[in-house]
């Protein structure tokens, strides 16, 4: 399992019967997690001292919980900086695991001596896209959401970026791949990171299982001719690593050789000694 080295301002403290408690900054949030199937006492006194929690409704969904807590406060891994805020279906704007990610591609990305080029599909609040430009690449960041965007937008400055290094696109991830592929663009480097299931800019259903195939091939077709990574992550239930890491064998790999190495994604639990996982990886590099 690949797991973050550096985190100090995020913890996941502890993690029993359905819930995980969380340390964000200074402020204890306990959220939701259908991976937590183990059911232990809380010990942790912090589980009846949280700022926050997420609660479920019996209709589905659920909202937030606050007890002193602000709409927005900033966390660090780094130099990445990213705003933190409760929002809709338990999330927080920041995805701590997928900072082992991070780690991974800007050391590849330092280790060039030409200029990469980067693009983020289903950027978010664009994390990735924070931590390869700080490793020196030139990002073009696309999000179907304009608030994510716009979010992104603010974590780059936030961790100041130079506006120059980045390029924000809001529109469906698939649509904008096939108009770059028409203006024959290249890039060096790939990150995608498609959600289960959503909506497109106007409304196109997304649902991973069904796409994914012809998402990869098409975008495969964007890797320039000396490409330096393709990152594909999930987490879609029932879509393995190992299962991704097939797309990237027969659509990268089969054309320009390297390597492709799948695991999961997961976070330490202070309290247990052991990794909670979070979802899955296909790395896929030149080498």
């Amino acid at each position: 399992m690949i797991t973050p080295r550096s985190w100090t301002d995020y913890e996941l403290i502890d993690a029993t019967d359905g819930e995980r408690l969380e340390r964000w900054g200074k402020y204890i949030l306990v959220r939701p997690d259908p991976q937590v199937i183990w059911k232990t006492e809380k010990k942790n006194i912090l589980w009846k001292k949280c700022h926050g929690y997420y609660k479920r409704s019996e209709k589905g969904g659920g909202s937030w919980v606050k007890n002193d807590t602000p709409e927005r406060w900033n966390i660090s891994y780094g130099d990445v900086k990213m705003i933190v805020s409760p929002m809709g279906f338990k999330h927080t704007g920041v995805f701590p695991e997928q900072a082992a990610n991070w780690e991974w591609f800007s050391e590849l990305i330092k280790k060039e001596d030409r200029e990469i080029r980067v693009l983020n599909l289903f950027a978010y609040t664009g994390g990735a896209t924070v931590a390869a430009a700080k490793a020196g690449a030139f990002v073009c960041h696309c999000d179907a959401s304009k608030g994510m965007v716009a979010r992104a937008k603010e974590n780059a400055n936030l961790s100041g970026v130079p506006q120059d290094r980045i390029r924000y696109i809001v529109d469906d991830c698939l649509k904008f791949v096939e108009r770059e592929i028409r203006r024959g663009k290249k890039y060096d480097g790939i990150i995608m990171d498609p959600p289960s299931y959503g909506r497109g800019s106007n409304g196109e259903v997304w649902q991973m299982e069904q796409m994914a195939d012809e998402l990869v091939k098409r975008t495969a077709m964007l890797l320039s001719d000396e490409p330096l990574f393709f990152l594909l992550n999930s987490y879609t239930t029932g879509l393995s690593a190992s299962s991704c890491g097939c797309l990237l064998d027969l659509y990268v790999k089969n054309r320009f050789g390297g390597k492709v190495e799948n695991d999961e994604l997961g976070l330490m639990i202070t309290d247990k000694g052991m990794a909670l996982p979070c979802g899955a990886a296909s790395r896929w590099t030149r080498e």
